[in-house]
Order: structure tokens, then C-alpha cells, then sequence
């Protein structure tokens, strides 16, 4: 790293040529709007269609509530991560469980951040396949709706194949260009939900009341709501990562332009997420669909754009998430098991894991269910209150001050909603279980 405890020569160049080879470390000259639009393509993701069928569960109070409450805590803990960057001087914590080691110790940071992120990351990039197969087996559908049926199987197969050959870009910065794309895709299918569906108008039998009928179905809609939600707001799992690609000087520290990122990023994230949530859910009410974009229908040549436009984004967060899962893999293998950082290695390691996630996708079509279950054991942790438990335990604010009690705050509703997610997300994977085949 940049500026880490002196080591011997010899030690310090190998030490050196290995951070210069990997994905994290091995570019630091991006800009701050690399951040913004990084960020963008990390936090937005498809999942922003579903918010209206989460409002249908949650109700308007509860479900206004719940958006900016979640908007404020994950604005609040990503400005915590990004403060400690570089709180040790002379040192910058490039990834999570760097962050993690330095609060709880070595081994005891490692075994609570690594396995955590890596859910997230590796859930997120099995969830995009099949969000990126079904979104193109929906365009071709939309397009020509005459053409003899293709099972899903298929699409994700070609979604996968543009990851065969994206996920050998190196590093954070050569994924500039495709995650730039996928911003500006995620805020144009954004805009296109909430502005077809202005222009469709309300139905006119909308009807805003929960659409289960019992006080326990009624209870299971509302922590699956929680859920989506909650899972909307998870791109604090790659911050550390994005931010470690950013220069850094003791004049102009990397907290600065980084900031700047993430201020435009969650402004964008808010454009997104709010209209789509609150317009989706007004002109629909309960009879919304999970994906707003199969409530609409027509036009089918805006909706069909829509999907596509969906897959150019997926394409970018699978890359956004797939990064730091590359970075771990390599360094294991490099520094632990001592490869020869080259090509082969890397060109064998990542085909390895893009199939993984491809195989998992056509096996399970349904995980979207699956990670709203074990994903509240991840999801909720790393982004709204692990941030919290590492500044109360490296900056040690003053009991019962504001930044003491803000935090514990922030902890107690994380741990309520990593408890209470996963509950509803049991009952989704039971419900698709009944109907479930193997490679649909």
C-alpha cells in the first residue's frame, strides 16, 4: 500500500508489484465523479422496479417512513465509512475487512466482515444473472411476441457470455466506461416507470388497502417489504473498494472528491427511487405488480426499452460487485498460496466465477427470494449498522453525546430489520418452492 510500515527492500518491491497487480489497489487516479456514477451503479439496481409492490405492502405512512428513513441511516453510515478511509495516518483501509481487522482485531475482523460481504456480493451477482436473463427473455418477447417461446435457461446463458469477456478488465478504472452506461441506464428505466405511468393515468378502481386479507399474511407482506427495501440501499459493500481507486495527498485526502461522489450519487439514488416508489404505488395501489414495468405493458416499444435498458445496468453492477470478489480471490491466491501474479491466473480465476454464478442462476431463477432471506443477514449488517459498531469502537464519540447515541440508533433499527427480513423472505422461498422446477 501507498504508505505502509517500512519493510525490507526486497520485501517492499514484491510488496509493491503485488498491489500494483491487483484490481483494488492497482489504479489510483480516478476523479470524483468516477465515485458518483460508481456508486450509482452499485446502489440502484433493478430492484428500484419492486419499490412500488413494497409501498402496496407497507401502506403510505409506513412505507413514506420507511424510504427516507432508510435514504437518511445509509447517507449517514456510507459518510462514517468514507471518514475512515484514511483515519490511521500514513494508511488507507482499501477494503472492507482491512476496516473491519483494524476495529475487532486480525482474525476476529476478518471472519465478521468477509463472510458478509462476500454473501452480498456473490448474491448480488447470482441475483443480476437472472435479473439480466429474464429482462432480455422480456424484450424478446415484447419484440416479437409471435417467435416460438425460449426458456429463460437460454437468456441467462447470454447475459453470462458478456461477463466471460467483461470480467477481464483489471481493475476499478477499466470498468469506467461500462459502469458509467449503466448509471445513466439505471436513472433512464427509472424515469421511464414513474413517466409511463403518470402518462397510463390512476386506475380507476385503485384500491390502497393491504392485499392480504389476514393479519398474519398482512404481517409477512410487511417484513418482505422491509426486505426490499432494505436491499435497495446495499452498495455500501463496495465503498472502501471505490474509494481506495481515488489519489490522495495530505492536502486533498481522498475523502474529499470522494464525498462529493456520494453526495451526487444518493441525490441521483433519491431522483430514482421516490417517484418510482410513490407514483408506481399511487396510480396502481394494491393491484401493482413486483416489477412496475409488468404493470405497465404498453407501450410495448417503451417497455421493451425499458428492459433493455435494465440490462445494460445489471451488466455494470454485476461488474461494480464481481470486483472486490476478484481482488479477494487474487490476493488469497498470490499472497497466501504464492501464484505468479500473470494473466492465466486471473483469466482462469475469473471464467471460474462468472460460470459459478451462471450455473447457480439457471439452477435457483427464484433467488430473489433466497437472498431476501439470508441477504438480512448481510445486507441490513454491512450497510446500516456494522459502520455504526466499528466508529463507536475506533472513535469512541462520548457516551450519551450525539454521534453515541445517532449510532446506537442506527444499530438498534439494523438489527430489528436483519431479524425481522429474513422472516419474510422464509415465506417467499416456501411459496416458490411449490411451484419451483429445476432449469426453467
Amino acid at each position: 500500500m501507498a504508505y505502509d510500515k517500512p519493510l525490507d527492500s526486497d520485501a517492499a518491491a514484491k510488496q509493491k508489484a503485488i498491489d500494483d497487480w491487483l484490481p483494488i489497489t492497482s489504479s489510483r487516479n480516478a476523479k470524483w465523479w468516477y465515485s458518483a456514477f460508481h456508486n450509482v451503479t452499485a446502489m440502484v439496481g433493478a430492484g428500484v422496479l419492486s419499490l412500488p409492490y413494497a409501498m402496496a405492502s407497507l401502506g403510505w405512512g409506513p412505507g413514506v417512513v420507511i424510504l427516507i428513513l432508510s435514504w437518511i441511516i445509509t447517507l449517514y453510515t456510507l459518510w462514517q465509512m468514507v471518514e475512515m478511509h484514511e483515519m490511521v495516518p500514513g494508511k488507507r483501509f482499501d477494503r472492507y475487512h482491512e476496516l473491519g481487522q483494524h476495529a475487532f482485531g486480525e482474525k476476529l475482523g476478518l471472519w465478521i466482515v468477509v463472510p458478509q460481504q462476500l454473501i452480498v456480493e456473490v448474491g448480488v451477482n447470482i441475483v443480476y444473472m437472472v435479473t439480466g436473463g429474464k429482462s432480455l427473455k422480456k424484450f424478446h418477447d415484447l419484440v416479437c411476441s409471435n417467435c416460438k417461446d425460449i426458456r429463460t435457461t437460454y437468456f441467462i446463458m447470454i447475459f453470462a457470455s458478456v461477463h466471460f469477456v467483461l470480467s477481464h478488465l483489471p481493475n476499478f478504472n477499466s470498468i469506467t466506461i461500462v459502469s458509467l452506461a449503466a448509471a445513466v441506464m439505471s436513472l433512464s428505466y427509472s424515469t421511464i416507470a414513474w413517466a409511463a405511468t403518470v402518462h397510463k393515468g390512476v386506475n380507476p378502481d385503485v384500491d390502497y388497502s393491504n392485499k392480504a386479507s389476514t393479519s398474519t399474511g398482512k404481517l409477512f407482506h410487511f417484513l418482505s417489504a422491509l426486505g426490499d427495501v432494505a436491499f435497495a440501499y446495499a452498495g455500501h459493500n463496495v465503498v472502501l473498494e471505490i474509494q481506495a481507486t481515488i489519489p490522495s495527498t495530505p492536502e486533498v485526502p481522498s475523502k474529499k472528491p470522494m464525498w462529493k461522489g456520494v453526495i451526487v450519487a444518493y441525490l441521483i439514488v433519491a431522483v430514482c427511487y421516490f417517484p418510482v416508489a410513490l407514483i408506481g404505488y399511487w396510480y396502481f395501489g394494491n393491484a401493482v405488480d413486483d416489477n412496475i414495468l409488468i404493470s405497465l405493458e404498453k407501450p410495448a416499444w417503451l417497455i421493451a426499452t425499458a428492459n433493455i435498458f435494465v440490462v445494460i445496468h445489471v451488466i455494470g453492477s454485476y461488474q461494480i460487485y464481481a470486483m472486490p470478489v476478484f481482488d479477494m480471490i487474487e490476493t488469497v491466491l498470490v499472497k497466501k498460496l504464492s501464484f505468479k501474479p500473470c494473466f492465466r491466473l486471473r483469466f482462469i480465476t475469473r471464467t471460474l466465477y462468472v460460470a459459478f454464478t451462471m450455473f447457480i442462476a439457471i439452477c435457483i431463477p427464484f433467488f430473489g427470494g433466497l437472498l431476501g432471506f439470508f441477504g438480512g443477514f448481510a445486507f441490513a449488517p454491512t450497510t446500516y449498522y456494522l459502520p455504526c459498531i466499528i466508529w463507536l469502537v475506533v472513535r469512541k464519540p462520548k457516551r450519551f453525546g450525539l454521534s453515541w447515541t445517532i449510532n446506537w440508533i442506527c444499530i438498534v433499527l439494523g438489527v430489528l430489520l436483519t431479524v425481522l427480513a429474513p422472516i419474510g423472505g422464509l415465506r417467499q422461498i416456501i411459496i416458490s418452492a411449490k411451484s419451483y422446477q429445476f432449469f426453467s
